[in-house]
């Protein structure tokens, strides 16, 4: 760790500063005083395809600062059975972890404060709705639900009952993400000019899907490398640089790879071959809102590409290009900074125009997060933040539900 001194300090984000280096240490310390929030796990599966839940909830909630303020203290599954063999898998308490098989009855138990949805995205909105209904706290992870129809539904039963909601959107979270909105921010390099983004994820591989997966084709059901990946992708951007102004904005989409091989990963067989209505590539161009940070008219330009980049080339590269210099995000790994990006180092670096040279921006995950699985170090934080009631550390349903409207005009070819 890196000792402060009286001319280095902290900034909001409770990241070191001195003249030159930026180390960010993103997590708040844990509420000693705080009686854990006793919370329902809907998703963490024995059986499941994708483990976001074991990934990331689990091992966030069971860490230090997490077992301060969550308490584990149902399971609700597809079955009571099923919920039984997670309790199992998992090594949890049966006597003080409670197996459902039916949301309904987990929001009726007055036993439960907070409850935290890990289905598929088209069982968002039949799993969490009565408990936003019983005004228990609910954290949704991204996307919301399969239909801006289901989105709007959560938020009027959420205004109804009372209910707190946070949608897991944890990369504007993230310290890289941190760090260069504080650059950006502290006027060094003068006022945001435009910003382009190269993006090439959602999925491992542009040509195929494993069976699990083969949903992704489907855009009915809600999630797909577009709204996942991409989604991802450009709120954590956004959060830095503004909203793209509505109206303003242009996008174009295509399907390049309409027939999609599904590949059995252990195998490498494939065992089956589907039609795909979500695109594969997705560009946007629009103005960013004038700010002390922006210029007015200020540009931004983003092209997302599910699967592999050329080789040797980033997965993800963010330039900000501002007055004075310009701010570069490079993460070979993968665009998932809320995730798993990491496993090449994410760096971050500024050109200083009037001097010509190139200065690395150091970052870093805290003490608490160092503890955690890359997967769950984000995630962490905004449980935290959000157990804690502190509205700057987690995104709030209602500002979630723009960010799905926004996504849905631009796969719906509407800028309106």
């Amino acid at each position: 760790m890196h000792p402060e001194s009286p001319t280095r300090g902290r900034d909001t984000h409770g990241c070191l500063k001195t003249p030159h280096k930026y180390i960010c240490n993103s997590i708040p310390p844990a509420n000693m005083s705080t009686t854990p929030r006793r919370t329902g796990l809907i998703g963490l599966s024995s059986s499941a395809i994708t483990s976001w839940a074991a990934d990331g909830h689990l091992p966030a909630i069971q860490s230090t600062a997490g077992r301060e303020l969550y308490q584990i203290t149902a399971l609700c599954n597809s079955s009571v059975a099923a919920a039984e063999s997670a309790i199992r898998t998992y090594q949890l308490d049966p006597t003080t972890v409670k197996p459902y098989g039916n949301p309904d009855d987990l929001a009726a138990d007055p036993a439960i404060d907070l409850v935290i949805c890990n289905t598929r995205v088209d069982k968002h909105y039949e799993t969490v709705l009565a408990s936003v209904r019983a005004g228990k706290s609910v954290y949704i992870e991204w996307p919301i639900a399969s239909s801006l129809a289901h989105v709007d539904d959560l938020l009027a039963v959420a205004r109804a009952s009372g209910a707190r909601v946070a949608v897991g959107l944890q990369g504007r979270f993230a310290p890289a993400v941190l760090k260069v909105k504080e650059v950006l921010r502290s006027g060094q390099l003068g006022r945001l000019l435009s910003t382009e983004v190269r993006g090439f994820g959602g999925t491992f591989d542009r040509e195929f899907l494993p069976p699990g997966l083969k949903y992704f084709s489907q855009k009915e059901v809600g999630g797909n490398s577009i709204v996942i990946g991409f989604g991802h992708m450009i709120d954590y951007v956004q959060s830095v640089v503004g909203n793209v102004v509505v109206g303003t904005d242009e996008a174009r989409t295509q399907i390049q790879r309409p027939r999609i091989r599904i590949r059995d990963p252990q195998t490498r067989e494939i065992v089956e071959e589907v039609d795909s209505d979500v695109p594969d590539l997705l560009s946007v161009h629009g103005s960013l809102p004038e700010s002390p940070y922006t210029v007015p008219g200020a540009t931004l330009v983003v092209y997302f590409a599910r699967g592999q980049p050329f080789p040797g080339d980033p997965s993800l590269s963010w330039t900000l290009n501002c007055e004075a210099g310009a701010i570069r995000l490079s993460a070979p790994a993968g665009i998932s900074l809320q995730a798993d990006a990491y496993q090449n180092p994410a760096t971050i670096s500024v050109h200083h125009h009037a001097t010509d040279t190139v200065e690395a921006v150091e970052w870093s995950w805290s003490e608490d997060q160092l503890e955690l699985p890359v997967k769950a170090r984000s995630v962490q934080r905004t449980l935290i933040d959000f157990a804690k009631g502190n509205p700057d550390g987690y995104v709030s349903l209602e500002e979630a539900a723009g960010r799905a409207r926004q996504l849905a005009r631009w796969l719906d070819g509407s800028n309106k």
